[in-house]
């Protein structure tokens, strides 16, 4: 056991106490022989407190006293994985199933491929157990947006060869301790979404490397945290951090470029196309009705909490506010649960 590398796990738990005990009951069944498990609850209110303490009074229990979201939630634990003498770090996401060799893979592969590389594993849907959510993340140029390589593909071949990324999601993130150090922690500007992705490219500006490592596998419930993808917490996320992000690490043509993508987003929400109609009315009163109508329309984009998420999370990134969300983002999620249960 001594001549095994250190490795701590961080689990990040906020409200999903359910997820947290399931993804420790994987975690704790994996063959390697040193590691340790910290989980760090970022001020829950569901009961986590006493549940995951009490299932498994061996794994250290952090209460951060508060949501700090992903970034500062994990944070806290990969200072603790630091600070307790760990060799390698793993960040994994609460929602996720771990394959009992995941941690062996991940060691193996570290000892092959170049210092302080950046490993990730191939990931699948939890409940499409055989298709892939995650295979490596890369920038397309021409779309000038992320995007997951073999998402939606059922693994085969064309997935089994190690895979050179822009790019490891957190969901699954093994690194040296070393690394961190030399990097730094995650940037809480970002709170959720894209904390990830910054950490990476401020590592690859240093020489790092990021590797999908096919032999590391696990299974992801995707967005449990977010309330699903199209969520108003996620659309404000992703469209202030996409900003954020750019602003740090794209040169700036493509920046404009993203931003001018921002500008047609919020002129379709707020500014639609204004036609007029083809009745056979008078000019005038036809005018009216076309006015009438395209006010309509913009009534029913703003009615739409996705469409106001995105317009906060536009005005916050121009206004320079990061961090967490305004409490008006998540009052649109409880708003469009409620949209969808009467739908």
């Amino acid at each position: 056991m001594s001549n095994l590398p250190n490795v701590i796990v961080v689990i990040l738990n906020w409200n999903g106490c359910d997820d947290t005990l399931e993804c420790l009951d994987s975690v704790v069944r994996v063959d390697y022989a040193n590691f340790k498990i910290v989980v760090i609850d970022n001020g829950s209110t569901d009961g986590s407190m006493h549940a995951i303490p009490q299932r498994y009074p061996e794994v250290t229990f952090l209460q951060a006293g508060a949501n700090f979201g992903y970034a500062g939630g994990n944070n806290r634990g990969i200072s603790w994985a630091l600070e307790h003498g760990a060799d390698y770090i793993l960040i994994l996401n609460n929602d996720t199933i771990v394959h009992p060799d995941l941690i062996n893979v991940f060691v193996q592969a570290a000892n092959y491929l170049p210092i302080g590389s950046i490993l990730g594993a191939k990931i699948y849907f939890f409940h499409r157990p055989d298709t892939l959510w995650f295979a490596g993340g890369r920038w397309n140029h021409r779309l000038h947006a992320f995007e997951h390589i073999g998402q939606n593909q059922l693994d085969g071949a064309d997935y089994a060869h190690r895979l050179e990324v822009d790019y490891i999601t957190g969901c699954a993130l093994f690194s040296s301790a070393s690394t961190f150090n030399e990097v730094g922690l995650l940037d809480e500007n970002f709170f959720l979404t894209y904390e990830e992705t910054d950490w990476c490219y401020r590592a690859r500006k240093m020489q790092h490397r990021c590797f999908v490592i096919p032999e590391a596998k696990l299974w992801h419930k995707v967005a449990a945290s977010f309330g699903g993808r199209e969520s108003p917490l996620y659309s404000y996320f992703l469209t202030r951090n996409k900003l954020l992000w750019a602003r740090k690490h794209l040169p700036l043509a493509t920046r404009i470029n993203i931003h001018k993508k921002s500008m047609q987003t919020l002129r379709h929400i707020l500014l639609p196309r204004f036609y007029l109609s083809s009745s056979k009315l008078p000019l005038p009163k036809n005018l009216l009705w076309s006015f009438s109508s395209w006010l309509k329309t913009i009534k029913r984009n703003m009615a739409v909490p996705t469409n106001c998420a995105i317009l906060l999370g536009l005005r916050d990134y121009y206004m320079g506010r990061f961090g967490n969300c305004p409490d008006q983002v998540r009052s649109l999620g409880k708003q469009s649960e409620k949209l969808t249960l009467s739908g």
